[in-house]
């Protein structure tokens, strides 16, 4: 690096600011991006602009000129070869069903998608082109891409003209935050797909094992002895079958569990956000005073996690006796009378994490504390409850209720010392991801059987009504 660093030194200034501004605008321009992602170039020129070889306000004017032509080319591309795209063979197989979807995705979120969208490596050079094929104004594309640009591009070269001759750290760390987005994503894409998929699926047991039904070994078996099966479901009864497809359905939400949390275990290994740990624990151990250490270990001590789970379940169980009837399938089960039951879920999965991470001591080096996720979860679940059904301003007061609880717990934990940054940012995450799986499957499933009202069971069976 030393020695590429000294070569582009002995360069004309005019020369480097024309590969730098190729190197970005054919990020997105010619898909350059998919294989070498352009915070590399905008770090080297924060080094250049640094050591005096480049002057700092041309070199920013540059590269977001540059960003901005690309996007333009690649924004311009795909208006004029998407229809022959989607007319194409890859385009049937991707179909004109999916095709609409994603039309509808980034028409619902604009130009918001746009911007967020530039910050991370590989989707700022596809969107360009998805943006133009889906038809969107270049009129509502254009200032949005270049607030985007403008923040990407300016951070870039400024982090490493501030950073000086740390180039080389500076480019690890964005590189590995990089990668904390991108499982980000994956794990809202999961949040979104997995709750989308319960919706759908009430009684998700039920809905696999007729799944695994038609799995030709096992079709022979269903066909032959289904009836067999029929008549001992009758037999059992409506009410046992409800408790077996809970505690099946239960289970199966615990693997889930297991799974998101070991994605956003990726996230926050991913982030760097370890390697400030020492630091703002550096910045608060001699900011502690013994009152301010009383008031934080009696906020710790009174909202725990286990005093909020009864909390949830009598406010869950007076709020489902006031709006009955409602349906009795599992996602109706878990968001209404048994919303607490997640929580407790929740909080044998963090016990559970937590236990096969020996050699950590009992005041920290863990990554989801236990109070921290079930504290966060349960003042969502709280929250999402109480504003379902009410006025904005009651559903906003609800929300706003839940994120000072959970950040007065997490920042006091994190003031004694009990966690690091980050450990509370990754049960805080957590804790937010379980309760959004749950609120996504809730209005999935309200949207799929057609409106918001419930239907009373007929007969005290355990599935929900269909159409």
């Amino acid at each position: 690096m030393h020695e590429l660093l000294t070569w582009l030194g002995d360069l004309p200034a005019p020369l480097i600011y024309l590969l730098a501004g190729l190197i970005v605008a054919g990020e997105t321009a010619v898909i350059v991006g998919l294989l070498v992602p352009g915070e590399a170039t905008l770090l080297l020129v924060g080094f250049l602009a640094y050591a005096g070889t480049l002057r700092l306000a041309p070199a920013l004017v540059v590269m977001i000129t540059a960003a901005v032509v690309g996007d333009a080319v690649a924004f311009r591309a795909g208006r004029r070869h998407g229809p022959r795209l989607r007319a194409g063979r890859w385009g049937a197989r991707v179909g004109p069903a999916r095709w609409q979807k994603a039309d509808d995705l980034l028409h619902r979120l604009g130009g918001r998608g746009v911007f967020a969208a530039r910050f991370v490596a590989f989707a700022r050079t596809l969107v360009p082109r998805l943006a133009g094929a889906s038809g969107m104004p270049y009129r509502r594309f254009a200032p949005w891409n270049m607030t985007g640009v403008a923040g990407w591009v300016g951070g870039s070269v400024l982090v490493d003209y501030l950073a000086g001759e740390s180039y080389e750290t500076v480019s690890g760390y964005l590189g590995r935050a990089t990668g904390a987005v991108l499982v980000l994503l994956l794990c809202v894409a999961a949040i979104l797909l997995g709750g989308r998929w319960l919706g759908r699926n009430p009684d998700p047991v039920r809905a696999l094992l007729a799944r695994a039904g038609q799995l030709p070994p096992l079709r022979w078996f269903t066909n032959r002895y289904g009836v067999l099966f029929f008549l001992l479901a009758m037999r059992i009864g409506p009410g046992w079958t409800l408790l077996l497809n809970l505690t099946a359905g239960l289970v199966l939400i615990f693997w889930v569990g297991l799974g998101l949390a070991w994605l956003l275990g990726l996230v926050v290994r991913r982030s760097g956000l370890g390697l400030v740990d020492g630091v703002i624990a550096g910045w608060l151990a001699p900011r502690r005073t013994p009152g301010m250490v009383d008031g934080a270990l009696s906020l710790v001590s009174v909202l725990r996690g286990s005093f909020l789970i009864v909390v949830v379940a009598l406010v869950a169980a007076l709020l489902a006796w006031r709006s009955r009837p409602w349906r009795v399938d599992l996602v109706s089960v878990l968001g209404s009378v048994g919303a607490f039951l997640p929580l407790v879920v929740l909080a044998v999965v963090a016990d559970l994490i937590q236990s096969e991470r020996p050699g950590q001591d009992a005041a920290g080096g863990l990554l989801f504390p236990t109070q921290n996720t079930v504290v966060t979860a349960s003042l969502c679940t709280l929250a999402w409850l109480f504003a379902r059904r009410a006025r904005w301003p009651v559903a906003v007061a609800a929300w706003t209720g839940a994120a000072v609880g959970a950040v007065l717990v997490a920042g006091a934990r994190l003031y004694l010392g009990l966690n690091s940054a980050s450990e509370t940012v990754g049960s805080v995450l957590l804790g937010v991801a379980w309760t959004a799986v749950f609120m996504v499957a809730w209005a999935t499933r309200d949207r799929a059987v057609g409106d918001t009202t419930p239907v009373e069971p007929v007969q005290g069976t355990a599935v929900a009504p269909t159409r």
